[in-house]
């Protein structure tokens, strides 16, 4: 009976993951549907790009200027700009940077690496929109950290509180509970790999250091993830600019392989170049989705907690927009690049993502290379683990309400740290088949959510590049909500006025 019930309930959530995500043969599928979230996804992109005059490319400069000063503005022990930013990066940058890319690349072929990149580009417009979004319906909260994110805006902006409690118990499966397994299954992996150490050991070690930081709330997961994200990413970084160094000779043919497997022109002389791009496609957009989340509304929680400087939505739009191009662009292009050069991708042997990540690294240092791999994926997710904490935490508040949260609030906790042990010691794929599905439910929500309230984010983006073209300083730009006739609510002037 059981078995009959678990087949039944892995029939539905495979056929749901199937339409959502697509299959191999999503291309020519009988099916209209396969694949919904793909079209969705790169054409609200596109939308949101051409809406914005191509804003990832016109402002690029300024995101960097902004950068420079997005740790002051915290006000009364708050969370910064780049805190958030931090936030963000600390659950972008993990398993999909390492992992995924190794994945991607080898279930579709280098090409996948080119389809990250189209989704991370046409994506930093849809996390400018999201995030801005997320900013301007943020409501304050007695911590003196905002809390806000697509939940917040889809009540507050369309008035459907219903859509946005699903939307919530979406991203707790999926972030708060099923991804935290994986991110802690991938550190078990590595360093069972790297140092022989079992796993079970792993997942007791990662309890005890995740569980004093998601007791110690938002804002000790913002401060955790802007010491150790900037450290590990900028080694990991320097790494693989060694490796394309010493390798500079060969590095424009493995760029070259990239696009012409992107197109299925490595395929053709097979007669199978349909099938060759639907791969490349596929795992390269559902990789470069896991992995920059652009659209997906995870970010846009970090995003509201800022108290942002200059004191404006826009500005955490820009910075969540930065955080896109520093996760897919640069660390998953440096994984990539690792890997492709290396040449020990082999589709004949079956082989692990994490694994494959660190038999790439130790062609060039030696067993150096899965030892730092082990090193690496042990903070990127570690960090990953406690940031979907926090976004699970403020949805979970989202749906109980503020004064109602605190014990649901500690069996989330408890929960949270019985997924990082089981997530270590076991294999659950259908566990992971359905937090894929969660994930694509949370982001065709967020997606129609952010379309469907995008005039209020142009509106606002305006409003920004008009003060910056009147020459106001950082200090002298302000955000005024009662200028927008959707933000006129009591919690959003609270948030925005001091």
């Amino acid at each position: 009976m059981n078995e009959g019930v678990a087949g039944w309930f892995n029939s539905i959530v495979n056929y749901g993951v199937s339409i959502i995500w697509g299959n191999n043969d999503w291309l020519i599928a009988s099916n209209p549907w396969y694949g919904l979230l793909m079209f969705v996804l790169i054409g609200a992109g596109l939308y949101f790009t051409v809406a914005t005059r191509f804003i990832q490319f016109r402002h690029f400069g300024h995101m960097w200027q902004l950068l420079r000063v997005s740790n002051q503005g915290r006000k009364d022990g708050g969370i910064s700009s780049f805190e958030a930013l931090m936030t963000s990066l600390a659950a972008r940058v993990g398993t999909g940077n390492l992992a995924g890319v190794a994945i991607a690349i080898y279930l579709g072929g280098p090409g996948a690496v080119f389809w990250m990149w189209m989704t991370a580009i046409v994506g930093m417009s849809t996390s400018f929109i999201e995030s801005t979004l997320a900013q301007a319906y943020k409501v304050p909260h007695n911590d003196n950290v905002y809390r806000g994110g697509p939940a917040y805006y889809i009540e507050k902006g369309l008035g459907k509180r219903w859509l946005a409690v699903f939307f919530s118990l979406c991203l707790l499966v999926a972030f708060g509970l099923a991804f935290n397994g994986v991110q802690s299954n991938t550190i078990a992996q590595a360093t069972n790999e790297a140092f022989g150490i079992p796993t079970w050991m792993t997942g007791l070690i990662l309890v005890v250091l995740v569980a004093p930081v998601v007791f110690g709330g938002l804002r000790s997961v913002a401060r955790i993830a802007g010491k150790v994200v900037p450290v590990m990413a900028i080694l990991y970084i320097l790494l693989a600019l060694y490796v394309i160094l010493t390798n500079f000779s060969e590095f424009p043919a493995a760029i070259a392989l990239i696009v012409k497997s992107a197109f299925g022109f490595e395929q053709a002389a097979g007669g199978v170049i349909g099938y060759g791009i639907a791969q490349a496609m596929i795992n390269g957009i559902k990789r470069g989705l896991f992995s920059n989340e652009a659209g997906m509304g995870s970010a846009p929680n970090a995003a509201a907690t800022a108290k942002s400087h200059p004191d404006h939505p826009a500005v955490q739009g820009f910075m969540q927009m930065l955080g896109v191009f520093l996760d897919t662009l640069v660390i998953c292009t440096a994984t990539a690049s690792i890997i492709i050069l290396s040449g020990v991708v082999d589709p004949s042997v079956e082989q692990e993502g994490i694994q494959l990540t660190q038999l790439a690294l130790s062609q060039y240092v030696g067993d150096m290379g899965v030892i730092f791999v082990a090193i690496a994926i042990f903070f990127f997710s570690f960090t990953s683990i406690i940031a979907n904490y926090s976004y699970g935490e403020s949805n979970l508040e989202f749906i109980s309400g503020e004064k109602n949260a605190k014990v649901m609030i500690m069996i989330f906790r408890f929960m949270v740290l019985g997924m990082v042990f089981i997530g270590a010691v076991a294999s659950l794929p259908a566990i992971w088949n359905f937090a894929d599905l969660s994930m694509g439910l949370m982001a065709l929500v967020n997606l129609v959510a952010i379309i469907i309230l995008s005039p209020v984010a142009l509106r606002i983006l305006r409003d920004y590049e008009r003060q910056i073209k009147e020459g106001k300083t950082a200090d002298q730009i302000k955000f005024n909500p009662d200028d927008f006739v959707k933000l006129k609510d009591e919690a959003n002037r609270d948030a925005w006025t001091d």
